[in-house]
């Protein structure tokens, strides 16, 4: 008995069908039923009943189908952990990063990790506001650059940066020519922030943490630094964002001026270690070698 005859099992067993099982298994019918087959007469058993209208599992196959299922499972499982002790790693990597949200990190990143892993492909994937989880959330992607707080329980964090805060106001902002602001002196303005989508996220970056009783006015909503720069440039309101956009975003009829009050926001790799395929331990661990900063829970980046 084969490992490849028990695949052949498996998949027959779950779909029923020798068009659609051999489609899934890249073979042909007869190539499928000659395996079946050969697989019962070394047993003597039989399988499966079959006529021409439809195929179903005897009681003994059955009764066989989940250990073969449990089987399978547990062979892949080990196969995956030697890649992994053994640091073959070929693949693809599929990394999200939130827009804006460590621009000049991101590249640095990639850059070295395929420089020290050639046989792995990064695919980075670039979300806007809507997600602040890059992707995490729904398992689209496997590691992510974020910037906490970000609703992910379940994750682990590598913290890469911080930064300050800063105001973004429209040029002619009664605060517009001060060198820097406190938080307090902007909570009365109209505010452009993130979709409802956004969570956690969206109320950081509404400050509202220290709002009391004095609920934001929602001037706009914008899910890319694009939309919301314009919407201030345009005197709909304000925003609060990191220096580094200051740097990247920097445009027309708006103004960035330091928030003096507050504490950095961090920039952060982000994982979930329960579902680490061996591309993503790769680059987590690469990351780990090469930045200071220490690792430490999601719901802990201060």
């Amino acid at each position: 008995m084969t490992l490849r005859q028990l695949r052949y099992f498996a998949v027959l067993g779950e779909e029923l069908n020798y068009r659609r099982a051999a489609e899934k298994l890249f073979i042909t019918q007869p190539a499928l039923s000659t395996a079946i087959k050969q697989l019962e007469h070394q047993f003597g058993v039989v399988l499966f009943h079959r006529n021409t209208r439809e195929v179903a599992l005897t009681d003994l196959g059955a009764a066989w189908l989940p250990q073969v299922q449990q089987a399978i499972s547990g062979v892949d499982a080990i196969v995956d952990n030697l890649i992994m002790l053994s640091g073959t790693r070929r693949g693809v990597l599929r990394v999200g990063y939130l827009i804006g949200t460590g621009a000049d990190l991101l590249f640095r990143l990639v850059r070295h990790f395929e420089a020290a892993y050639p046989d792995v492909t990064v695919e980075p994937i670039e979300y806007d506001f809507s997600d602040p989880s890059a992707g995490l959330a729904d398992g689209t992607t496997e590691v992510a650059i974020i910037r906490p707080p970000v609703d992910l329980p379940d994750h682990r964090m590598l913290i890469l940066d911080s930064e300050s805060w800063v105001a973004c106001l429209p040029r002619d902002h009664r605060l517009a020519e001060r060198h820097e602001v406190e938080i307090a002196e902007l909570l009365d303005d109209p505010i452009v922030c993130a979709p409802l989508t956004a969570g956690t996220w969206r109320d950081y970056w509404l400050a509202m943490d220290v709002r009391g009783n004095r609920p934001p006015t929602i001037a706009a909503v914008a899910a890319t630094y694009e939309a919301e720069t314009t919407a201030i440039a345009r005197g709909l309101g304000i925003s609060f964002t990191t220096s580094s956009v200051a740097r990247f975003y920097d445009r027309p009829g708006i103004v960035y001026v330091p928030v003096s009050d507050r504490p950095p926001s961090h920039t952060a790799l982000a994982w979930n270690p329960a579902e680490l395929t061996p591309q993503a331990d790769a680059l987590v661990r690469h990351v780990q070698s090469q930045w200071s900063f220490g690792d430490r829970d999601s719901t802990d980046p201060d």
